[in-house]
């Protein structure tokens, strides 16, 4: 396997989710500079669940017009319409128009509409190209994946979150005489970070245009490993698929129908199929929903009003540290599978545990609990990162116990995905933006009861 080729798959991958995850960790910063402040997430919930179009998209042409679907040029599409969108981005992040008498980020939700777009499509596009490649390369194609999560939130804590101070500022009146005092006020004053979040932006174009460019070069490598085992047989047979890498090249000598039969028997025997009552079905599916709808909808909605009334600090290393450990369990599933449901149900449990205490303290802001002291800041950034990794591993197990039950099962399983997405995102969209049940507050002027 030429190293080069593993260079290539891990650069592809690593354009799968690094717009949408470097957005969501540069998002400390954006919701100081744009209109919608704290509420800006949970607009941003919405706007990727309906970029799922994309992704629909592909899988109805695939089922009406199969065969005819070129992958190839929608990757090359998608990539160079991210690519462009996070140049645009750059430049028109900041730029605001009026919208029923209030100043709207619209320039910001209609690029970020074509980011969550590319990023979607790359689900159901990117592993089938991947597929045309020996089954090695896979692994290093998932690591790139993983990468997408981990680069940006790296770049991010790189960046520094503009540490805030309070100022006092005077203000003078025009009708005050000389004799009277100026009035002072008391306002949050952020500093700098690092490097700005254009340059951040610009950023992330650069990485799309590598997992552009990885493409491209792949799509232009001689298939000389097409006739690899996986291509031996039909698609519709998967345990046959499985079974041709373990049994060596094709006996060109037709067998009999008994033979044959012998055959199948032997196979099931050697790879039965997984065996689950319905009712652990049920489990399967319904931790499948409330994993997605958490970690896709519900959370992300108020993650600003649980980790704000700590600090720009709390906030930053939340949003940085949490897409960081995605790829980590991701990982850590993959060298330690665990596959049992009560297992799975405990961690799911947990990771809902602290789910529930960041919600709590999003329900409390502005005066959550612990507030300015270090012992608070540490738990809410240690309970995002929880909450994210250990669902995260419930997402890949479930994943894989479902791939290797059928074809069918993995439908219903993406099906329960969207699902749980979108219902945690309608949920969590008129609770903060309609009867403003979270509230923000001002870290310099917010007076907290002792």
């Amino acid at each position: 396997m030429p190293l080069y080729i593993h260079v290539l798959a891990c650069a592809f991958g690593l354009g799968s989710w690094v717009s949408i995850n470097g957005l969501w960790v540069e998002l400390p910063l954006i919701v100081n500079v744009l209109p919608e402040g704290w509420d800006l997430p949970s607009y941003l919930t919405v706007i990727i669940q309906l970029a799922n179009f994309g992704p629909l998209l592909v899988t109805l042409a695939h089922k009406f017009c199969p065969g005819r679907l070129r992958e190839n040029l929608v990757i090359c599409a998608v990539l160079s319409i991210g690519v462009v969108a996070c140049v645009l981005l750059a430049v028109f992040w900041k730029n605001t128009t009026m919208f029923l008498g209030q100043p709207r980020s619209t320039a910001f939700f209609i690029l970020t509409f074509f980011l969550a777009l590319v990023d979607c499509t790359s689900s159901v596009t990117f592993l089938p190209f991947m597929m045309q490649l020996p089954a090695k390369y896979i692994t290093t194609y998932f690591i790139g994946e993983g990468l997408s999560g981990l680069v940006p939130g790296l770049v991010a804590l790189a960046q520094g979150v503009g540490m805030s101070k309070c100022v006092n500022v005077s203000h003078v009146l025009d009708n005050i005489t000389d004799s009277e005092p100026p009035n002072f006020t008391v306002e949050t004053q952020y500093l700098p970070p690092n490097f700005s979040t254009e340059i951040f932006f610009s950023f992330l174009a650069v990485m799309t245009a590598i997992s552009l460019g990885a493409f491209i070069i792949l799509n232009r490598l001689p298939r000389t490993f097409e006739l690899s085992t996986e291509n031996l047989v039909p698609d519709s047979d998967a345990v046959a698929t499985v079974c041709s890498g373990f049994e060596g090249p094709v006996d060109p000598n037709p067998k009999t129908n008994s033979e044959e039969e012998e055959e199948k028997k032997q196979i099931k025997v050697l790879f039965p199929k997984p065996l689950h009552s319905g009712y652990q079905l049920a489990f399967i599916y319904f931790m499948v929903v409330w994993v997605n709808g958490a970690t896709n909808g519900l959370l992300p909605s108020v993650q600003t009003f649980s980790c704000m009334p700590y600090g720009n600090m709390a906030y930053h290393l939340s949003a940085a540290l949490s897409a960081v450990a995605n790829p980590v369990a991701c990982i850590i599933a993959m060298f330690f599978p665990k596959r049992s449901l009560v297992f799975l149900g405990i961690l799911c449990l947990l990771g809902s545990a602290f789910g529930g205490y960041n919600m709590a303290m999003a329900a409390m802001s502005p005066c959550p609990l612990l507030q300015d002291t270090p012992l608070g800041d540490a738990i809410i950034v240690l309970s995002w990162i929880f909450f994210t990794g250990l669902l995260s591993y419930v997402k890949v197990m479930v994943g894989v116990i479902l791939r290797d039950r059928s074809h069918s099962a993995l439908v219903w399983c993406g099906a329960a995905v969207q699902a749980g997405s979108l219902l945690g995102s309608i949920i969590m969209f008129p609770l903060v933006n309609i009867y403003h049940l979270f509230q923000s507050g001002d870290i310099c002027n917010t007076t907290c009861p002792l």
